[in-house]
């Protein structure tokens, strides 16, 4: 070890406050470790200063950079640190790319908060490129405008932040250009799918136009006296249309359904509202098949929408009808707390439990194999599905195979029952209502026209007939009928139910009205309840026909 020289013993001494010759020879082997220490330390930072891959620097905020490490030097694209101890004026021309009021803004940060981490900017390299970076600074406190500041190169980072912005940009662009694919395709179904709905509600209207002229005339020709050669080809023609009519019924229904085109309208109904007019219907369908219905009913309300709820019922009884060979068929309501469950059973040959769920599929029908064993056409249960989810009601099927089913729905119960409506009937005595009655048929359809004239006239009826309100008054000649028949739809957009009010505001009588229509849309409801005329659907069912009949004219 070197011995301190006489200066820096002096030095040393001044420094400790040691005066005597004797305390600067005590002290002096713990002064030299000291200045040894210190002296590898300053090395140390040294080394460190100079290899770190940080670039490191010391400026003053007054004059401008004061050191620099070589990482920074090469960051900045110089050979020598020397190079970068830019003056103050140069590192806002030289150095920031944010120029002078970048360089302000700094200091004025530093100024007041002492530090500032994280800061990300940019920097100006020798040959004119600018370089990403990240900066930590700190304002020395303890002298004034002394700033030691640690540069990162991010520009790798800052790339890859690019790329996948750019990777996101491209994505998201395919994405809405995908989006946008889609929209267009659903678009397209939706627009092909309501031409679809179009064209089959106008199909379906002209084909039940003729289909119920034929129906009407078959109805003629089943109520006369007949060979039996001749009475086998009528009711077979009979039920050759009959299955057309379900058919083309059961496709508009399921079109409309699926187009959301039902909105359910909920009142409130005493059960035997709903259910004696199916009980009345199926009564002799059931006989005809051998099978006995019988019917539990109680003394219940419900809300409900009637329509809907009917077209429910009526399918569940018809499939029991068709798929019950010999036995009984059972139409029940039993309360469950606040709903009543609304069943039919049967006893024919009941369903695989691994096939229920397929029962509610589209054109789809168990156990059929020659085209001659098919009944129906298989939409009935569908449509049941699509009803259910429009009121929100839930649908069962308990099935035992060989022994029959329990179809079955929940609808709301209402705690008030309303008084039975007292349905006008004929009075004892009274007979057939209908012959020497004078009935008015309108409709835009002449081979209708002709087929009504037919079973009316088949009937006792007196019939007049008319296209339109002009050739109305000219056939009624100046006296009102007991009745009016009206389509809905006729010529040139004008409705039934428009000429139907004239009628009664000129002959100045509430005449009985029955609007006939293929038209199942609600608009024709709400325009039939405001003229308080019953509905019937083409095809008119000639027994439903004659009911309604008697019913007004009783």
């Amino acid at each position: 070890m070197a011995k301190p020289s006489d200066e820096q013993q002096r030095a040393l001494a001044g420094l400790l406050g040691l005066g005597s010759h004797s305390a600067r020879k005590s002290h002096y082997p713990e002064l030299a470790a000291r200045l040894e220490e210190l002296e590898a330390e300053r090395n140390r930072y040294k080394w460190l200063f100079e290899n770190a891959v940080q670039g490191i620097f010391q400026a003053s905020l007054l004059e401008g950079m004061r050191a620099a490490n070589p990482a920074l030097a090469r960051m900045l694209g110089y050979q020598d640190p020397q190079d970068v101890l830019f003056s103050l004026a140069d590192l806002a021309s030289n150095l920031f790319v944010g120029g002078a009021q970048e360089l302000a803004n700094i200091g004025e940060i530093l100024r007041h908060q002492g530090s500032l981490h994280g800061y990300e900017t940019q920097l100006r390299r020798n040959d004119g490129s600018s370089l990403d970076v990240l900066m930590n600074l700190l304002l020395k406190p303890d002298q004034e405008g002394l700033v030691e500041g640690f540069v990162t190169d991010i520009t790798e980072r800052k790339l890859a932040q690019e790329r996948l912005q750019q990777l996101n940009d491209e994505l998201e662009q395919r994405v809405n250009a995908r989006t946008d694919e889609l929209l267009e395709a659903r678009d397209a179904a939706e627009a092909a799918n309501r031409s679809k709905d179009k064209y089959l509600a106008a199909a379906s209207h002209d084909l039940l136009q003729p289909l119920n002229a034929a129906r009407l005339l078959i109805s003629t020709l089943r109520e006369r006296k007949l060979p039996d050669i001749e009475q086998v080809l009528v009711e077979r023609t009979h039920q050759a249309l009959e299955g057309a009519e379900d058919l083309l019924t059961d496709l508009l229904d399921i079109s409309r359904l699926d187009q959301a085109a039902v909105k359910p309208d909920i009142a409130l109904y005493r059960l035997d509202e709903l259910l004696g007019p199916l009980v009345s219907e199926f009564q002799s369908v059931a006989e005809a098949d051998g099978l006995h219905l019988r019917v539990h009913m109680g003394d219940y309300a419900i809300s409900t929408d009637l329509r809907l709820m009917t077209r429910i019922l009526r399918n569940f009884l018809s499939n029991a009808c068709r798929y019950t060979d010999q036995g009984s068929i059972l139409l029940a309501a039993r309360r469950r707390g606040e709903m009543l469950r609304l069943e039919v059973w049967d006893t024919g040959r009941g369903i695989d439990p691994d096939r229920l769920d397929s029962i509610f599929l589209e054109f789809n029908q168990l156990d059929v194999g020659r085209a001659a064993d098919r009944k129906g056409v298989g939409l009935g249960l569908a449509i049941v599905e699509r009803i259910a989810k429009i009121l929100e009601y839930r649908v069962q099927v308990h099935s035992l195979p060989g022994r029959g089913s329990r179809f079955s729905i929940e609808v709301p119960m209402s705690r008030e029952v309303p008084l039975p409506i007292s349905l006008a009937a004929p009075q004892p005595g009274t007979g057939n209502p209908l012959p020497g009655r004078r009935l008015l048929v309108l409709d835009n359809e002449v081979s209708i026209l002709d087929s009504m004239r037919a079973l009316l006239g088949q009937w006792g009826c007196e019939v007049v007939t008319a296209t339109d309100q002009a050739s109305a008054l000219s056939a009624l000649a100046g006296r009102a009928p007991e009745l009016i028949l009206a389509d809905y739809h006729l010529d040139h957009g004008v409705v039934g139910c428009e000429v139907v009010r004239h009628l009664r505001e000129h002959f100045a009588q509430a005449i009985p009205a029955v609007i006939i229509t293929a038209d199942r849309t609600d608009q024709c409801r709400r325009s039939l309840r405001r003229l308080d005329a019953p509905l019937l659907n083409k095809p008119v069912k000639p027994g439903k026909l004659r009911a309604v009949l008697s019913q007004l004219l009783g």
